[in-house]
């Protein structure tokens, strides 16, 4: 109303009132301003009648049909199956007054906006932010009139599907009512309209779900030639394809009073392959379900979908097979086949992830292989990386990590496990709780967290340690002993504050009894309580809960510091439990070194050449003296 208002200074041509009945009410303004050579906002228009009309049709529509007209009662007489049934029509025609804008409007300062959702079966009621709204004796016809007409210059029916309108609108109306005037800080929204919204028709559609993650893009139109998905793994009870079944729409109706009839749905995807055994077809009414039964990865034969667990590659490579990538869970095995040692089996950076792999080969440079248990006949490459919960290798240049891991010949390169074997090191760098090494060539360093065992010793040049903080950080450490530091500092004010409470409990024990003896010979004899003797019992009562609140703390926290000591303790302790154990003799230079973590030092032994073997350990004397001896021989 405010921009009507502001265009008709800058027109200020008046037009004599028109009296038109019309079913298009904005189609009528615009000729009327074309007719008159003024703007549309210049003009407003009154409403005089409104009339709805129904219609309905026959067998055949004819001329004998009949429009009839409905009151308010009929209107809401009409029942929902009337409304979706597409031989019922509905009109309404609107005799209005069109007139020029020649004064401001009380509601001018109010900002509406009518919108609907795509099939207009919901219409929506916007008040905008920085609407000013000011009460008076006629604000809420007036308002109620000014979103009637906003309906009807959108070409929507009023007085039938917006039952809902007052009731939605309560709230807001009496923030007006209530405060006098209200000022619209955020967009406020409501429902003022609603009809039948129809259901959308469905086409088929199948989709192949199992593919979705399989796309080899690592950015947005950037395609990782690399990893093309060679196969595809699934895990057990994965959804693998589905076809929607094509299902036609149900019947609306809209805010206009249109009947909305659905589209026939379109059949082109119906399913022409069959599954194998490991996959199974579920279906209902409203699509095909076909699923794995077990893990695996997916093939499509002969027309035909099935899920295996075993492959056969001569080679993992780009050119190939590309980068492999499975769920680890999926039971997929790869068995690699190519056995030229001057060949890679898994070539130049590619990633291969699988629940087994058995590798006859070698790994390539930069290659990438993580599995539950993976085999590697030949040799890993200097910087290739394998990761495998069990895992077995030949001849080991690159990086292995594992928990159980077995590796013919370490060439300088390293290992991280929780249990290693090494039949020959000749060079490299394990970390492990416990390694077992049978042959210990030169240039090798062993860090254990329990044990350190070799067979045979040829060589020297060899670091073995011990250090209990090999699956710990320093940094939690450090952690721990503020922590205990803090823990011991609170203990020590909550003591302090407990003591305290506890002398002035003494202190006070008789005048507690006291009063709890009188407390209870007047309750007794039916004595009314003085109210002193009952704020001092109170008092006392609060004193005694704060104390056992205190008490509580006070054994929380001691047993929260034994709880982290302990820990600390258990962690410092272990190294006096770690062995080092060399059932040869000593040859050249080798050394041992236990690392310590309170105090933070490392004790160092070096054993002399050709000097006899043995199990080795630290041991501390009654000055608090460590070194590393012999335990047993």
């Amino acid at each position: 109303m405010a921009a009507l208002a502001h265009d008709t200074v800058g027109n200020p041509t008046v037009i004599p009132p028109l009296m038109i009945r019309t079913g298009n009410i904005a189609k009528e303004l615009m000729q009327a301003a074309s007719n008159c050579n003024v703007s549309v906002h210049s003009l407003d228009f009154r409403i005089i009648e409104v009339q709805t009309l129904s219609l309905l049709i026959g067998e055949t529509k004819s001329d004998s049909d009949e429009w009839a007209e409905l009151t308010e009662d009929d209107i809401a007489a009409i029942s929902n199956d009337l409304y979706l049934n597409p031989k019922f029509e509905l009109k309404q025609t609107y005799e209005i007054e069109i007139f020029s804008i020649e004064q401001t409007s009380k509601l001018d300062h109010i900002e509406l906006s009518i919108a609907g959702n795509a099939s207009l079966c919901k219409i929506f009621l916007t008040v905008k932010p920085g609407s000013e709204l000011v009460y008076y004796p006629a604000f809420e016809e007036d308002f109620f009139e000014l979103i009637k007409k906003k309906k009807l210059r959108a070409n929507l029916m009023i007085g039938i599907f917006d039952s809902m309108m007052h009731e939605n609108l309560a709230e807001f109306i009496a923030k007006v009512k209530m405060n006098g005037s209200y000022r619209v800080e955020e967009q406020e929204r409501f429902v003022i309209a609603q009809g039948f919204e129809p259901v959308p028709t469905v086409n088929d559609q199948l989709i192949i779900h199992y593919k979705n993650n399989q796309n080899g893009m690592d950015e947005p139109e950037h395609i990782d030639y690399a990893k093309r998905g060679y196969i595809v793994s699934v895990v057990a009870n994965a959804l693998l394809i589905e076809y929607i079944k094509p299902q036609k729409g149900t019947n609306g109706r809209n805010c206009r009073g249109e009947f909305i009839t659905p589209k026939e749905p379109i059949v082109k995807n119906e399913p022409t392959f069959t599954v194998g055994e490991n996959i199974l077809r579920d279906e209902n009414d409203v699509h095909i379900e076909f699923r794995a039964k077990v893990g695996g990865y997916v093939t499509f034969e002969g027309g035909m979908y099935d899920i295996k667990t075993e492959m056969d590659v001569t080679e993992i490579s780009f050119r190939s097979t590309g980068s492999i990538e499975t769920q680890l869970d999926s039971d997929v095995s790869i068995n690699v086949k190519e056995k030229d040692p001057l060949k890679d089996a898994i070539g130049t950076g590619m990633e291969v992830t699988v629940n087994v792999i058995h590798i006859d080969g070698n790994i390539g440079p930069d290659a990438k292989v993580t599995a539950h248990k993976a085999v590697v006949e030949g040799q890993v490459h200097n910087s290739a990386t394998i990761t495998a919960d069990d895992l077995t290798i030949n001849v080991h240049k690159g990086k292995a990590y594992g928990k159980e891991i077995h590796i013919a010949r370490l060439e300088h390169g390293s290992v991280e496990g929780d249990h290693v074997n090494i039949a020959q090191a000749t060079g490299g760098t394990v970390h492990a709780k416990e390694i077992d090494v049978e042959l210990l060539g030169s240039h090798t360093k062993l860090t254990a967290s329990k044990r350190i065992e070799i067979q045979k010793l040829q060589g020297g040049e060899n670091i073995l340690t011990i250090d209990p903080l090999l699956n710990e950080s320093r940094e939690f450490l450090d952690e721990e002993q503020n922590l205990m530091r803090e823990v011991k500092k609170v203990i020590h004010e909550v003591e302090k504050e407990l003591h305290g409470y506890e002398a002035s409990m003494k202190e006070n024990a008789a005048a507690y009894d006291d009063i709890k003896k009188k407390l209870i010979n007047y309750k007794s004899n039916g004595i009314k309580i003085p109210i002193a003797y009952v704020q001092k019992y109170k008092q006392f009562q609060e004193f005694k809960h704060k104390l056992e609140s205190l008490r509580k703390e006070y054994q929380d926290r001691l047993e929260h510091y034994a709880f982290i000591s302990g820990r600390h303790r258990a962690l410092q302790d272990k190294i006096f439990d770690a062995r080092i154990i060399n059932h040869d003799r000593w040859h050249n230079y080798n050394e041992i070194i236990f690392k310590l973590i309170e105090p933070r030092i490392d004790v160092t032994f070096i054993p002399s050449d050709n000097s006899e073997g043995g199990i080795f350990g630290l041991h501390v004397d009654d000055e608090g003296k460590f070194s590393i001896k012999v335990i047993a021989g």
